[in-house]
């Protein structure tokens, strides 16, 4: 998959391509059925696919202080999007000048000169321009305009709930991580990098690793999981109890994410590792003394493992 950084390196002699449009982050069965669609598309007309996403999100620029917890971090979405079989991503610095550009500026300036657009492929609820005015049948009548073909891509859902980044986000920020799960096609992952913390959980017998995180990264709702740790290089992943939380037991004030890897005797600090997350164990609880916290861990260290098969 070829990877641009803004519209500007479209390559000279760029022929038409079939183009879908969307922050996508989560990657999720909304998005998986949308790209999916535009693959498909080129495939049968025999041009390119071409993803077009936008750096930073879009609410940061427009409503700044307002940017949402984000799911995938730009080089997860990047693998996970070429996954999928596009031949291009496209990634458009979303910039206040962006924002300022009219529904009808954004689709001659990005879609017809530069992307060659032959089809387009959106979802039912996408809205693009200043202000997010234009929306599908605008993008249908600009198309009729300039040449190119739109095709909206309905909505997923399952039990009467659409699947999108934000009931996903939802789901994290409440802990379920099963439900996130099942709207993302695969668990949700928090990646970071291993830093040194109190050492204390060494002290109690389970040394932790702890994962300081990027600052908007969806980070899940206090309190225990199941999850698999993955290493960069390594084919084989861990299983892992996660706590997270401010360790209310020593009276702790720092939200940190920390892990205990299940038979696993080694150095992690200064790697950037990933958590997926496939189980809420339970919440964070306050213990008065150190002997029951301990005999806790070990419960969570046996659910882990029957959680994880």
């Amino acid at each position: 998959m070829q990877r641009w950084r803004g519209y500007d390196a479209v390559p000279g002699g760029w022929g038409r391509s079939v183009v879908t449009i969307g922050v996508f982050d989560g990657v999720h069965k909304g998005h998986q059925a949308t790209i999916g669609h535009a693959v498909a598309r080129a495939g049968e007309l025999g041009v390119q696919s071409v993803v077009v996403t936008f750096d930073p999100h879009p609410s940061e620029v427009v409503r700044p202080g307002s940017h949402p917890a984000v799911l995938t971090e730009p080089s997860r979405k990047a693998e996970l999007i070429e996954a999928l079989g596009a031949d291009v991503l496209c990634v458009i610095p979303f910039t206040p000048e962006l924002s300022r550009l009219s529904a009808e500026a954004f689709v001659h300036d990005v879609l017809v000169e530069h992307l060659h657009a032959a089809l387009v492929v959106v979802g039912e609820n996408f809205r693009f321009g200043h202000r997010a005015a234009g929306d599908v049948a605008l993008l249908e009548r600009l198309g009729r305009t300039f040449g190119f073909a739109v095709e909206g891509a309905p909505l997923v859902a399952a039990a009467g709930t659409v699947f999108s980044s934000t009931y996903i986000r939802s789901c994290v920020d409440a802990g379920d991580v099963t439900a996130a799960a099942d709207a993302l096609g695969r668990p949700h992952r928090l990646e970071g990098v291993v830093v040194r913390g109190d050492q204390r959980g060494r002290e109690l017998g389970y040394p932790t690793a702890n994962l300081l995180c990027h600052r908007h990264a969806a980070v899940p709702a206090d309190g225990v999981y199941a999850a698999r740790m993955i290493r960069r290089g390594r084919r084989q992943p861990l299983a892992a109890a996660v706590s997270i939380g401010t360790n209310p037991t020593f009276s702790g004030r720092e939200r940190r994410v920390e892990a205990y890897v299940l038979d696993f005797d080694g150095d992690l600090y200064g790697e950037r590792l990933a958590l997926d997350f496939v189980a809420h164990l339970r919440g964070q609880t306050r213990f008065d003394s150190i002997e029951p916290l301990i005999a806790q861990i070990a419960q969570d260290v046996e659910r882990t493992r029957r959680a994880l098969g």
